[in-house]
């Protein structure tokens, strides 16, 4: 019995060495914090939701690239175009997960990505202002 036990742990153990870390985190800054990095031009806000999630309502100031368009192969310079390196990335989408995968695409670019983990909706009620329908 204490032979299959230690099996067991030897064989959890090396699925755990194995597996491959998510690289990026949701990040601890909070939102006021963001909200002040982005307004003081230090950051940039960026939606990583599909284009029509995007059309359905976004955040002032944000930029749109959508996780399907990074994991698509985007291009650097394209990146670079929405996002400039020389800012943090505050990344969003609908409930904190798809920014995660954003984050690690983003951060093979060389980015300072930091994924929220608030929700669109989330942001909203803390007080991120929505951008005007047209």
């Amino acid at each position: 019995m204490r032979m299959n036990f230690l099996v067991v742990a030897a064989l959890v153990g090396l699925a755990a060495i194995l597996a491959p870390a998510r690289a990026a985190d949701h990040t601890k800054d909070t939102p006021a914090e963001v909200k002040k990095t982005v307004a003081d031009g230090k950051a940039v806000l960026l939606d990583v939701r599909e284009k029509d999630e995007w059309d359905d309502g976004h955040l002032k100031d944000a930029k749109l690239l959508p996780l399907s368009v990074l994991k698509g192969g985007a291009r650097a310079e394209d990146v670079a175009k929405v996002a400039p390196k020389d800012k943090i990335v505050y990344c969003h989408c609908g409930s904190g997960v798809r920014c995660l995968k954003a984050a690690d695409e983003l951060k093979k670019l060389g980015y300072d990505v930091r994924p929220l983990k608030p929700g669109y909706k989330d942001l909203l009620e803390a007080g991120f202002e929505p951008a005007e329908k047209k």
